[in-house]
């Protein structure tokens, strides 16, 4: 009982956090819950029961104050939750070990993306085939789809095999790639992490790893967490953020594959 509070305030504690940078979080959670000794398969369901609940509180917020881009909310979380689904229902081919590993090399990819240098993308149309133009509150937002398809279509199925969101990668490809402001980059990414999480979540619980026990408190304090987050959000700038998040990841992603390297 006591390790289930523990837990529960560190998923409090980390959804507050990954909120206010657009990021779900789930790598975090999946970490923390597997070192409290949850088995993998469990631990990645959890994760994705949690992003559900925190992303949609923090949408809540990112939505009334305007700042997220509703065509790349069903642009990238289309794709993304697509994917996820099917990442989620084939997790179960692989043994838990593997799992982890492939996570521990998603954050450490993850964790050197978000320590790279923001860039504006371009802020003119494109017209060439293949690019989307969008334009919103006076800045264009142009996709380039030959990069933007596949790579979300690579994140959404990963995420949905280990229980993250993808924020870690969305965020640089809307910011970098797209020209999205930072701030819009992250209500957006929080808005559509949650039909990510749900799809991820609903393939791993047909295997039958959903634990209401553990979910159900998680999810409790995750709403709660995202409000905050999402509150806090609007008032910090998320570029100190994104570089202590970045160190924590590649961190995290240490702890994960020397976890699995020993077999636990």
């Amino acid at each position: 009982m006591s390790q289930t509070i523990i837990v529960v305030a560190i998923i409090f504690f980390l959804t507050v956090v990954m909120i206010m940078s657009g990021r779900g979080g789930g790598n975090f959670y999946v970490i923390a819950l597997v070192l409290s000794g949850v088995p993998m398969h469990t631990a990645s369901t959890t994760s994705q029961f949690i992003l559900v609940a925190s992303a949609l509180s923090g949408a809540l917020i990112f939505g009334k104050a305007k700042t997220m881009s509703w065509p790349l909310v069903f642009f990238f979380g289309g794709l993304n939750s697509l994917m996820a689904f099917f990442g989620g229902f084939g997790a179960y081919l692989f043994t838990g070990n593997a799992l982890k590993i492939v996570l521990s090399v998603v954050l450490g990819i993850a964790g050197v993306a978000m320590l790279l240098p923001e860039k504006q993308g371009a802020r003119t149309a494109v017209s060439k085939f293949g690019y989307w133009n969008i334009r919103e509150r006076g800045i264009w937002y142009v996709i380039n789809l030959w990069l933007a398809v596949p790579l979300t279509l690579a994140t959404g199925f990963f995420s949905g095999m280990v229980g993250i969101s993808g924020g870690a990668f969305l965020v640089p490809l809307m910011v970098v790639g797209c020209g999205v402001p930072m701030r819009t980059a992250v209500g957006t990414a929080t808005a559509m992490l949650a039909a990510t999480a749900f799809t991820g979540f609903t393939g791993n619980a047909l295997h039958g790893g959903f634990d209401p026990v553990l979910a159900v408190p998680c999810g409790v304090v995750a709403v709660v967490g995202g409000l905050i987050g999402g509150k806090i959000a609007l008032k910090t700038k998320p570029k100190k953020l994104k570089t202590i998040s970045g160190v924590i990841t590649i961190i995290a992603a240490i702890f994960m594959m020397a976890n699995a390297l020993a077999g636990r």
